[in-house]
């Protein structure tokens, strides 16, 4: 099974797997809403999902107006999972599997090593691959009817889009080997009392939950907000020590208050009082 053809302006997929808005937050800066678009079938992540989000991930990265990544799903879920019709072909195919699970890798860790912060925005049910795309994420915003959990194991599958790694790091080995053994599914407010997700919000407050936070990045340094995600992500990534984590906070703290105009920035708009106007140098 070959890999699915990317999207072209002459050939654009119909309908889009996953699509792309912007909205102005004020000032020139826009919050990015990345939306998951196959509800009839609870927005499964299959290979053409996954070629078109990491398409639509390194187009807003390259965007400097774009401050914030909301990510959620339209309908009734986030994401259910895997498109598993399409896994029975796929997993008899021994060079597309690993591709497609290479792929699926690589377009979930840009997420980490991107610029801008990313929040999913958990809609509704939520499974599996949609939990893995979840713990991609920076952190989650929850509507109170979502429904969280992994399944992979209820139909004979096991995590492979990072589940088995980040779930453990995200809610302790415990709680992570409960949820994945038994299949079990997490209300919204278990997923915030178990870490999963930092807010529970009414359904219908959802976007405006994310686009509160979206409007407060925008207010801040760029560039500061690219060195502080860097650090704690790669720190927390690579399992560093707390010496070598605060080595790496040393080094990026030092080159960015000597090298940016924005340190300088932030230092004059306090001492005169005065909000701050940074440009992201």
């Amino acid at each position: 099974m070959a890999r699915p053809p990317v999207a072209t302006e002459a050939e654009p997929l119909q309908p889009s797997p996953v699509e792309l808005d912007r909205i102005e937050l004020g000032s020139g800066e826009v919050a990015a809403i990345i939306t998951l678009n196959r509800p009839e079938q609870l927005n499964p992540i299959d290979w053409s999902m996954v070629s078109r989000l990491e398409q639509l991930l390194i187009e807003v990265e390259a965007d400097a107006s774009i401050r914030t990544v909301l990510v959620t799903g339209r309908g009734r879920a986030f994401s259910a999972g895997g498109d598993l019709k399409s896994y029975v072909a796929l997993q008899s195919d021994p060079a597309a599997f690993p591709a497609f699970l290479e792929d699926l890798h690589r377009t979930f860790r840009f997420i980490s090593r991107m610029s801008k912060p990313v929040v999913a925005l958990v809609n509704g049910v939520t499974a599996a691959g949609g939990l893995e795309l979840i713990l991609s994420c920076d952190f989650a915003f929850a509507a109170e009817s979502a429904r969280i959990g992994d399944a992979h194991l209820t139909y004979g599958q096991m995590g492979g889009g990072g589940v088995l790694t980040l779930l453990p790091r995200a809610v302790g080995p415990a709680r992570a080997r409960e949820l994945v053994f038994s299949g079990r599914w997490l209300s919204a407010q278990e997923a915030l009392e178990w870490g999963i997700v930092n807010r529970v919000v009414p359904d219908g407050e959802l976007l405006a939950a994310g686009l509160e936070f979206a409007a407060a990045v925008a207010e801040r340094s760029p560039l500061a907000m690219a060195n502080a995600k860097y650090v704690m992500n790669t720190a927390w990534a690579s399992g560093t020590g707390v010496e070598e984590g605060l080595r790496l906070e040393r080094e990026r703290n030092a080159y960015y208050c000597l090298t940016s105009e924005d340190a300088r920035e932030g230092l004059r708009a306090f001492e005169e009082k005065r909000r701050p106007r940074f440009r992201g140098r």
